[in-house]
């Protein structure tokens, strides 16, 4: 059961990170990408997993060292809870660098790419997206979220 467990953890998150990679411009796309109940299915699981061995999860967090860790995820259900942990916040740091991509102006064909590594490698994919956002932002206005250049093509406009 665990097994299966470990295997819907993820099947429940791809849906949204599949609309988030292939269908960004969609309005549905937009309003799961600002819920924040996206990870409850993932968190259910979660706690499936984590119930079963709830006194050494908390050993490991409470009073965290390695060999103390290592036990846990020797456990099938420790290891699919921390799994199943990952997945959830993923999602959740997925979601919110897409609705910053789209404050920012950040194209789609930039953020597919990098919504696939943050999957696969989350705290890769975030190191190199708060790069980009801190350019993308030396590159605004301050608070309106548009490129200097559009705001002076307005301003011209006048």
């Amino acid at each position: 059961m665990t097994g299966v467990l470990f295997e819907i953890s993820f099947v429940l998150a791809a849906p949204f990170w599949l609309l988030m990679i292939f269908l960004p411009g969609r309005p549905v796309t937009a309003r799961v990408a600002s819920s924040p109940l996206t990870v409850l299915p993932v968190l259910a699981v979660h706690l499936a997993m984590a119930l079963p061995v709830l006194p050494e999860l908390w050993t490991a967090v409470s009073s965290p060292d390695i060999d103390t860790f290592r036990e846990l995820t020797a456990l099938s259900n420790g290891a699919g809870a921390v799994w199943a942990q990952v997945v959830a916040w993923d999602l959740l740091l997925g979601q919110w660098m897409f609705l910053e991509s789209r404050r920012l102006g950040i194209p789609p064909y930039v953020m597919g790419p990098l919504l696939v590594l943050t999957v696969l490698l989350s705290p890769f994919g975030l190191l190199v997206f708060l790069v980009l956002r801190t350019v993308r932002q030396r590159g605004t206005r301050p608070g309106s979220g548009l490129p200097d250049r559009a705001d002076s093509a307005v301003a011209d406009r006048r």
